[in-house]
């Protein structure tokens, strides 16, 4: 925080609650991959995530085995999607999310992985198994450079927030306002969209865009308002509300 007035809440406000619909999905979310079946809860969240992604290069290079694929779209898509597997883990490593932490039951953990983090592995086969046969609006070398630019452009976006918020918070608690927070309430989510979108892209079927319309909507934006109205509770959070976006200039 910079200290300026205009940072500074009115007097006796309090925290603002969260918007109906966002802890309407919170409640179902948190039912579904969490206290689902009850019993034993033998995982995390990080676990679940951590095998999907450490899983991805080498089931992308199996299918590429299987299929006998060697076409360029796919040698760069594996790049892409095993890479950033990698780099997740190399994040989660030096600077784990405390959240990823929390225990789920056993069918919370199916869920969460064949639920949501196995369609993230059908982007890859629509590609290899030759299903999707995309015909990009421009020409191949300049489409992927755009799904290769958006790929690492937004893991720089994303590892440099989650690290900016780990070494921060470790130190003090309170509002992030400057680095990669003081323009953008929430660039991990953006850096993560941006590495998603890249996938669809270089996949170019209509299932993928699909699948992060359903995530997006239903878990981002639920975890982006979630989050906003727990930050609303610290000095400082309107006039910051006020000069930051939520995730681009459109979206405030």
């Amino acid at each position: 925080m910079d200290g300026s007035k205009s940072d500074v809440e009115p007097p006796g406000r309090g925290p603002t609650s969260p918007p109906a619909w966002a802890a309407t999905l919170r409640r179902w979310t948190d039912y579904l991959t969490v206290d689902v079946g009850g019993g034993p809860r033998p995982w995390t969240f990080a676990a679940v995530i951590n095998f999907q992604k450490a899983g991805t290069f080498p089931f992308l290079g199996m299918l590429m085995a299987w299929y006998g694929q060697t076409s360029t779209a796919s040698w760069i898509y594996l790049a892409m999607h095993g890479s950033y597997g990698l780099v997740w883990l190399m994040k989660d490593l030096a600077f784990p999310d405390p959240a990823w932490r929390r225990r789920i039951t056993i069918l919370g953990g199916l869920n969460v992985f064949f639920g949501l983090l196995a369609w993230y592995w059908a982007f890859g086969w629509l590609l290899i198994s030759g299903t999707s046969r995309p015909v990009y609006p421009l020409p191949e070398p300049a489409w992927f450079c755009l799904g290769i630019s958006l790929c690492l452009i937004g893991s720089a976006i994303m590892t440099a927030a989650d690290a900016q918020k780990f070494f921060v918070l470790r130190e003090r608690k309170g509002l992030i306002t400057d680095g990669m927070f003081r323009y953008v309430r929430h660039p991990n989510y953006l850096g993560e969209m941006m590495i998603y979108g890249s996938f669809a892209l270089m996949v170019w079927h209509w299932l993928p865009f699909v699948v992060l319309a359903c995530v997006w909507s239903l878990v981002f934006a639920t975890n982006m308002a979630m989050k906003e109205a727990r930050l609303s509770r610290h000095p400082g959070w309107a006039g910051y509300r006020r000069r930051t976006w939520w995730l681009l200039p459109p979206i405030v």
